[in-house]
């Protein structure tokens, strides 16, 4: 156990939160942990409905991070099979639903992403597969029984999907109650989750109230910005930034949020401690202080986590070789035609976007160049024996040759 007093661990564990409900049982929670030795289980569950993992779902992985850094048991539950019933949370229509087989192989990448931010060789992971997937047709009806459809319609989501007379199957009804189950099943002390999910970790509280365990403590985290500062961060936005993107990509999009949203991203993409956020704020405050200075920072310290501070300084270097000085970096990816092909392949194919739909919605923003001159068709062809330098977006770059 870390020897940090009650005082110090609530500290950092409240660092960021939205809420702690209850407060008063998570700070007796830790001072019972702290008298015994035994550590507190700390748990969350991810959704593996997809597999690329952005710095918005890293924030309740830090808060995990965190819990392991005082030496608590850290459990992150693979929702495998709660994704064959599909999270609710959010939606106005009915999710789609995975098999056991396309949720498993989303979570390989999960986990395997997951590696840059916690400690793997003090971390449990389970796959909720393994209690829920042996509950027998009984099992679930004792289950479904402890709460009411009342209860149910007060969530938010479904009672304005109630109320706009937009379907609600039966099956997701049981998402929270199978979240439920996993605190259960684990005895978790503390539930994290972000701010969208309150109404399924009460859940978890409440059954392990009925089924005679001590109800876990739920703590929830602020759900980040997207890069344009209004939407919350996803890929379907465009608005993110990947855990897995380049050291060059993560600085260049740092600096793209706009002011207002710096100080939490400081709080919550960047892990600050809560004695430089204050100071932060007070930069903030001060008109003689460039904002820019401050984003510079932030970048640098965002990129820091995902790789060092050394890596960050050379990602500094090439936005203001790239950018500030509309250079091209010392060193270009190259890419070798052996037949025509469309740009959008290409740009694909290299693996500089994603995807072919990516590299179309940059045509489509002018936002793709060839030695210079922006592409505005995306049925663009290259044929073999052009040689060019391929610019996408501010930072991207791909030499094509033959």
């Amino acid at each position: 156990m870390n020897i940090l007093s009650v005082d110090e661990q609530y500290k950092l564990i409240s660092k960021g939160a939205e809420e702690i409900v209850p407060e008063n049982e998570l700070r007796s929670k830790i001072e019972n942990s702290v008298k015994s030795g035994v550590p507190l289980v700390a748990k969350l569950g991810c959704d593996p409905s997809r597999p690329d993992l952005h710095i918005g779902h890293s924030v309740v992985l830090r808060k995990l991070r965190h819990f392991q850094d005082l030496g608590h048991k850290a459990v992150l539950v693979i929702g495998d099979f709660t994704a064959m019933i599909g999270d609710p949370t959010g939606r106005n229509k009915t999710r789609p639903q995975l098999t056991l087989e396309e949720a498993k192989e989303n979570a390989k990448t999960y986990l395997n992403q997951a590696k840059a931010i916690l400690d793997m060789d003090k971390l449990k992971v389970c796959y909720n597969s393994e209690w829920l997937g042996k509950m027998s047709f009984s099992d679930v009806i004792k289950l479904s029984s402890c709460t009411t459809v009342a209860r149910m319609l007060e969530r938010d989501d479904f009672n304005k999907r109630y109320n706009s007379e937009v379907s609600i199957s039966l099956h997701e009804f049981l998402y929270p109650l199978a979240q439920a189950q996993d605190s259960v099943e684990l005895v978790s002390d503390i539930e994290i989750g972000g701010t969208d999910q309150k109404f399924n970790l009460l859940m978890g509280r409440n059954l392990q109230k009925d089924v005679g365990q001590k109800p876990q403590c739920i703590l929830t985290m602020p759900i980040l910005e997207g890069t344009d500062g209004i939407e919350k961060m996803s890929k379907s936005y465009g608005n993110d930034i990947g855990i897995s993107d380049s050291a060059n990509d993560m600085y260049g999009k740092t600096l793209s949020i706009p002011d207002n949203v710096m100080l939490s991203w400081f709080t919550l993409a960047a892990d600050a401690d809560n004695q430089y956020i204050e100071v932060v704020e007070q930069k903030l405050k001060n008109s003689n202080v460039n904002p820019m200075e401050l984003k510079r920072d932030l970048a640098r310290k965002v990129v820091s986590l995902y790789y060092d501070e050394k890596i960050a300084l050379d990602a500094e270097n090439h936005f203001n070789q790239v950018t500030v000085s509309k250079g091209m970096p010392d060193e270009i990816q190259e890419y070798q035609l052996k037949e025509e092909d469309l740009l959008v392949n290409i740009i694909a194919d290299s693996g500089l976007l994603k995807s072919k739909s990516e590299a179309r919605r940059m045509i489509k923003q002018s936002a793709v160049k060839i030695d210079g001159e922006a592409i505005k068709d995306i049925q663009y062809k290259v044929s073999v024996g052009d040689s060019f330098v391929l610019k996408v977006g501010k930072r991207k770059f791909l030499r094509v040759v033959n």
